[in-house]
């Protein structure tokens, strides 16, 4: 996803600005001047991207050398367009890859783009033509597409299992990192009281997005600070004597903090460093240039009876486990940092049982 705002939302002129950008077509980004007459090459495109990153394709523009070629006019508005591709897609790939398509119109002439948005898809492998075969986006300008090495095929099949369970594999490490700064700390993780969690990670993690040798290095551009501890894959860093956040190269991002051993839940703290938290995702992943949808998950767990404070005031916890998940796009994150996580927050103290006059 290019553009920083929902696709219901383009305009026409949105789409102008982004092709003056001059970004060549890559793993997640094709343009093409018209639909294409043969149906089913359309159709591996659409597949591939699926079946790899997602991505974004934008029709009506020309390209030179891969790059979009001035000047931004558009094509003639076809009315039926949007239905041709729906046809496509149901007509030449099993199963069908869900796109979100918009129309973009020239208020002043009879011109306009189409933006067709691919999300990377939990239903692989997408099969094409008769010969049913799986595609993926290779960002190479003589073979955009090829058919999928049997090497790579195990990380499609059965909806992305691989992918997920390699997700889940490291979601626990970097919880099992936590419990052993706990342990560090002669702290029994199992009598801790209350342990909030913060974490993001590509929503089908497959290979490391950078060397982890190369993590201290991000760790400085993102302006993180104090005292880092190595573990596989990743770096820890201590945010207070409560507190840790861990980077690592597949794109995680876990923050995780329990709370003082009386039980007293400073909330103002926790929504502190949790948006702290979430300004440094937005920029690790713009330093990684990682664009494809993320899992964020809130957690806070054995946090029944627990006084939040808030202010001079303080309100028992009648939840004893409280969960929160969303799939978002780096670049909204990015985008729209501060209304993301305000809806996030309202979320979570609504779960807390903060009336109103508490948010």
């Amino acid at each position: 996803m290019f553009f920083q705002k929902p696709i219901n939302q383009l305009t026409y002129e949105d789409v102008r600005n982004f092709l003056k950008l001059g970004i060549p077509e890559n793993t997640m980004l094709d343009y093409k001047l018209l639909l294409p007459k043969n149906n089913e090459k359309f159709a591996k495109t659409i597949a591939a991207f699926a079946n790899s990153l997602g991505g974004t394709i934008i029709i009506g523009v020309k390209d030179e050398h891969d790059k979009p070629k001035p000047p931004f006019n558009g094509i003639a508005v076809h009315q039926k367009i949007r239905g041709q591709i729906e046809s496509i897609i149901q007509e030449h790939i099993d199963p069908v890859v869900f796109v979100d398509i918009a129309t973009c119109k020239n208020p002043k002439n009879n011109n306009m783009f189409i933006v067709v948005n691919i999300p990377q898809s939990n239903l692989t492998p997408h099969l094409v033509g008769p010969l049913k075969r799986a595609y993926v986006r290779t960002g190479q300008a003589s073979r955009p597409e090829t058919i999928v090495h049997p090497n790579n095929l195990p990380w499609l099949l059965d909806n992305r299992r691989k992918s997920n369970n390699l997700r889940h594999i490291l979601i626990d490490k970097g919880e099992a990192h936590f419990d052993n700064y706990l342990r560090s700390l002669a702290k029994d993780p199992a009598e801790v009281h209350g342990v909030c969690t913060l974490l993001l990670t590509p929503l089908y993690p497959q290979e490391p997005l950078l060397d982890y040798k190369n993590l201290p290095e991000i760790a400085s551009k993102l302006g993180l600070e104090g005292t880092f501890n190595t573990v596989q894959d990743g770096l820890i860093l201590q945010i207070s004597k409560q507190s840790t956040l861990e980077i690592n190269s597949y794109g995680l991002v876990l923050y995780k903090s329990a709370l003082e051993k009386d039980g007293i839940f400073d909330y103002k703290c926790f929504t502190e460093e949790a948006a702290k938290t979430l300004k440094i995702a937005a920029d690790f992943y713009k330093e990684l240039g990682f664009i494809s949808p993320l899992l964020m998950r809130v957690k806070l767990a054995k946090v029944r009876g627990c006084n939040i404070k808030i202010a001079d005031e303080q309100k028992r916890v009648v939840e004893d486990y409280i969960r929160l998940e969303k799939q978002v796009y780096p670049l909204v994150l990015q985008a729209e940092l501060n209304s993301f996580a305000r809806k996030i927050f309202d979320e979570v103290s609504w779960a807390l049982n903060l009336m109103p006059d508490y948010l």
